[in-house]
C-alpha cells in the first residue's frame, strides 16, 4: 500500500480501530467519528508525515490530509475493514445561546485590541489617581480618562461598524445609526429641560417625556456604552437595507437606500428599542427589590450571577436608580453591591485561562485582559476572552453569584459609588463604624469570586483544544481582515461567504468547467437574496461586459471568480447591477452588485452561483465550509499556501 505507514500511524493514535464508530471523507479530511474522542492522541497525530493539522468539530475528528484523501481514505478500509459511514453529519442549528454568543463575539471580535487598550488605560488612570499620582480634574487625569473612556461612551458606534459586517450590511450606515443613539445635543436638551409631560405616572413604567418625533413621545435612555440596542437596531437596519436594495431603482440607489434606511432606523430605535429596554430594566430592578426584601442571600446570588447578563442587555440601567436612591436615602446600598464581584471573579478566570493555554495569541490577549478586569474594566475580557468560550463566561457568572450571596450573608453594604475592581473595597468601609462585619464579608467575598474563578478556569471551564488554530480567529487584528495563522511551514487565508444560500458541492453544478473542477477548486451556493459582497480586501480584476461573473484578486494574491447563476451570460446583463467596476479596491463585505432574483428564476435560470478559486494551483489545498447554508459573514473557503 502507497499509504500504509500514514494509515498504521492514524490509526494507532485515534484509540485503535474499536474507537472508530464510522469515517468518511471529503476533499481534503478524514472524518472520523471516535466513540471517546480523548483516547485521541492529536499531537502526535499532527505530526505524522502526510497529516496537515487536525480539526475536532461538529462531532468529528477531522484529519486533513490533502487532495489525495480519496486514495488514503480507500487504502484506510481496505487496511482496517472498518464499516463504511455513509452518511455525513450534517450540522445542527445553534440554539439561541449559542446563537447569541455567536453574533455578540463576532460583532466585537475586530475591536478587541482597542477594547483591552481603552480598558488598560483606564485601569491605569485609577491605579494614579489611587496613589496620588495625579489628582482627579488635573489636565492629565481628564486626557487620560478621555483616551480610556472615549471608545466605551461612543460604542454604539463602534458596534454600529462591526454589526454591520456581520449581518452584511454597509459598515458606515451602522456607524451613523451609532452615532445618532449618543449625539450629545440629544442628552445635553434633556439636562437643560423640564419635562413636556409624564407617561404612566404612578406605574414603575413612569417616564417623563422630553422630546418628540412627529408628535409620538420619545422615552429617553443612556446609549453611551450600551452593546444590545445597537445591535438590534443595526440588524433591523441590514434587513431593511436588503429590501430597499431589491424595490429601488438603480439609478438611485447609491444614496436613497442609505437614505430611508438611516431615515427609518433611527426614529425606530428611539421610540421602540430604547423603551422596550429601559422598561424591561425597571421591572427587572423591581423584581430584584422583592427578591431581596424576601432573602438578601437570593436577592445577592440572583443580582450576582446575572449582573453580566444585565450590563449586556443594558438591564442594570433600571437597577442603578434604586442603588442612588438607596445610598441618596438610606446611606447605603445593598442592591447593586452584589455584581461588584464580577471584575474580580472575570480576573480570575481570564487569569486561569492565560496560565493554562497554549496559543501564543491567546496568551497574548488575556493578560492585559486579566490586568483590566482586575483594575475594574471587563469588557475586554467579556468580550475577547469568556463570552466566546461560554463556559468560561458561565463560570464568572457562577463565580460572582457565589460572592453575591456571601455578601447577603455578610449584610454588605455599599456607601458610596465609585470605582470598581480592586479599588472597589473602600466602597464598603462604614463612614460611621469603620470597619465592620459588611466590609469583612465584601473582602471575603470578592476574594472567593477571585479564586473560584480562577480555580474553575484551571479545571473544567477551559479547555484548552477549543483554540484548535482552524477555529481561532487572529482576535488581536484590528482589521479581521482574514486568517493568517502559521500551521507548521502552512498559511492558512480565510474567506467570507459573498452570497446568502445553501451550499453545493461543486460536482453537482450542471456544466462541466465547474463540476469537473477545470476552472480550479471551490464551491457553490443556491442564494437566498440577491446580493453580492467582497469575500476579502482586495481588486476587482475582471468584471464581465455582463455584469453576471467576476473575479477579484485578494491582497494576499488569491484569485476569486464568482459566477452568478449558470447561461446567464446569455442575458448580456439584464437583471444584473454592478455596485463595482473593474479595478476598483474592495474591502471585505463591502456590496459588489445585486442581481433580480425573481425576474431571474422567472426566465428559467439556475442561481446556483460557483464560487472558485481560480488559481488553486498555486496552493497546497483549498478546504469547503462544513455548514450547509452560510450568511454573507460565515466562513465559505480557507485556503492552505
Amino acid at each position: 500500500m502507497q499509504y500504509e505507514e500514514l494509515i498504521r500511524g492514524i490509526l494507532e493514535n485515534v484509540g485503535g480501530k474499536k474507537n472508530i464508530n464510522g469515517l468518511t471523507h471529503c476533499i481534503t479530511r478524514l472524518r472520523f467519528k471516535l466513540k471517546n474522542e480523548s483516547k485521541a492522541n492529536t499531537e502526535a497525530i499532527k505530526k505524522i508525515k502526510g497529516v496537515i493539522t487536525v480539526v475536532q468539530s461538529g462531532g468529528q475528528y477531522q484529519i486533513v490530509i490533502g487532495n489525495h484523501v480519496p486514495e488514503v481514505y480507500k487504502e484506510f478500509i481496505d487496511y482496517t475493514g472498518i464499516k463504511v459511514d455513509s452518511s455525513e453529519n450534517i450540522e445542527k442549528p445553534k440554539g439561541f445561546v449559542n446563537q447569541f454568543i455567536d453574533i455578540i463575539s463576532g460583532i466585537f471580535t475586530p475591536i478587541i485590541g482597542v477594547l483591552i487598550a481603552s480598558g488598560m488605560i483606564k485601569g491605569l488612570t485609577a491605579l494614579m489617581v489611587a496613589f496620588g499620582l495625579i489628582k482627579i480634574g488635573s489636565g492629565t487625569q481628564i486626557i487620560l480618562q478621555a483616551t480610556g473612556d472615549g471608545l466605551f461612551y461612543f460604542f454604539p458606534i463602534f458596534l454600529g461598524y462591526t454589526a454591520a459586517k456581520k449581518f452584511g450590511a454597509k459598515p458606515f450606515i451602522g456607524m451613523g445609526i451609532g452615532a445618532a443613539l449618543v449625539y450629545p445635543a440629544v442628552a445635553m436638551n434633556v439636562a437643560n429641560m423640564d419635562p413636556l409631560y409624564t407617561l404612566f405616572s404612578g406605574t414603575i413604567f413612569q417616564s417623563p417625556v422630553y422630546l418628540t418625533f412627529l408628535g409620538i413621545p420619545v422615552i429617553l435612555m443612556t446609549y453611551s456604552s450600551s452593546v444590545i440596542p445597537i445591535i438590534i437596531a443595526v440588524y433591523f437596519s441590514a434587513k431593511l437595507e436588503k429590501l430597499l436594495m431589491r424595490v429601488i431603482p438603480r439609478i438611485v440607489k447609491s444614496f436613497f437606500v442609505p437614505f430611508l434606511t438611516l431615515l427609518i432606523t433611527v426614529p425606530l430605535t428611539y421610540l421602540v428599542i430604547g423603551p422596550l429596554a429601559t422598561w424591561a430594566g425597571l421591572l427587572l430592578g423591581q423584581v430584584l427589590l422583592s427578591v431581596y426584601n424576601f432573602s438578601p442571600i437570593v436577592a445577592g446570588i440572583v443580582i450576582g450571577g446575572f449582573w453580566q447578563v444585565f450590563i449586556m442587555f443594558g438591564l442594570h440601567w433600571g437597577l442603578i436608580p434604586i442603588g442612588m436612591n438607596n445610598i441618596m436615602t438610606l446611606g447605603y446600598d445593598t442592591i447593586l453591591i452584589a455584581g461588584s464581584a464580577t471584575p474580580l471573579a472575570t480576573a480570575g478566570v481570564v487569569l486561569g485561562v492565560f496560565l493554562k493555554t497554549k496559543n501564543k495569541s491567546l496568551k497574548e490577549l488575556s493578560f492585559p485582559a486579566f490586568l483590566s478586569a482586575f483594575f475594574g474594566i471587563t469588557e475586554p475580557a467579556l468580550y475577547g476572552i469568556t463570552l466566546p468560550r461560554k463556559k468560561t463566561f458561565f463560570a464568572t457568572l457562577f463565580s460572582v453569584a457565589v460572592a453575591g450571596g456571601i455578601m447577603g450573608f455578610f449584610g454588605s453594604k455599599s456607601y458610596i459609588v465609585g470605582a470598581t475592581g480592586i479599588f472597589a473595597i473602600p466602597n464598603f468601609i462604614n463612614p460611621e463604624t469603620g470597619i465592620d462585619k459588611g466590609f469583612i464579608g465584601y473582602v471575603i467575598a470578592v476574594s472567593v469570586a477571585f479564586i473560584l474563578g480562577l480555580i474553575l478556569s484551571l479545571t473544567i471551564a477551559y479547555d484548552p483544544k477549543q483554540d484548535n488554530l482552524e477555529q481561532l480567529k487572529e482576535i488581536e487584528s484590528e482589521e479581521n481582515d482574514g486568517l493568517n495563522l502559521e500551521l507548521g511551514k502552512n498559511v492558512l487565508y480565510e474567506l467570507q461567504s459573498p452570497i446568502k444560500g445553501q451550499i453545493l458541492p461543486l460536482n453537482e453544478v450542471k456544466d462541466e468547467a465547474f463540476s469537473l473542477g477545470l476552472l480550479g477548486k471551490g464551491l457553490a451556493i443556491a442564494p437566498e437574496e440577491g446580493s453580492v459582497f467582497a469575500p476579502a480586501n482586495g481588486t476587482v480584476t475582471t468584471l464581465f461586459p455582463t455584469n453576471h461573473a467576476l473575479g477579484i484578486t485578494t491582497e494576499d494574491g488569491i484569485e476569486i471568480l464568482i459566477h452568478i447563476g449558470l447561461d446567464t451570460v446569455n442575458l448580456n446583463g439584464k437583471y444584473f447591477y454592478p455596485e463595482i467596476k473593474q479595478g476598483d479596491e474592495v474591502h471585505q463585505g463591502q456590496l459588489l452588485l445585486t442581481f433580480d432574483k425573481e425576474a431571474l428564476e422567472e426566465a428559467g435560470y439556475s442561481l446556483v452561483t460557483p464560487v472558485i478559486i481560480s488559481n488553486t494551483k498555486n496552493y497546497l489545498d483549498v478546504v469547503e465550509t462544513e455548514k450547509n447554508i452560510v450568511d454573507y459573514s460565515d466562513k465559505l473557503l480557507t485556503i492552505i499556501a
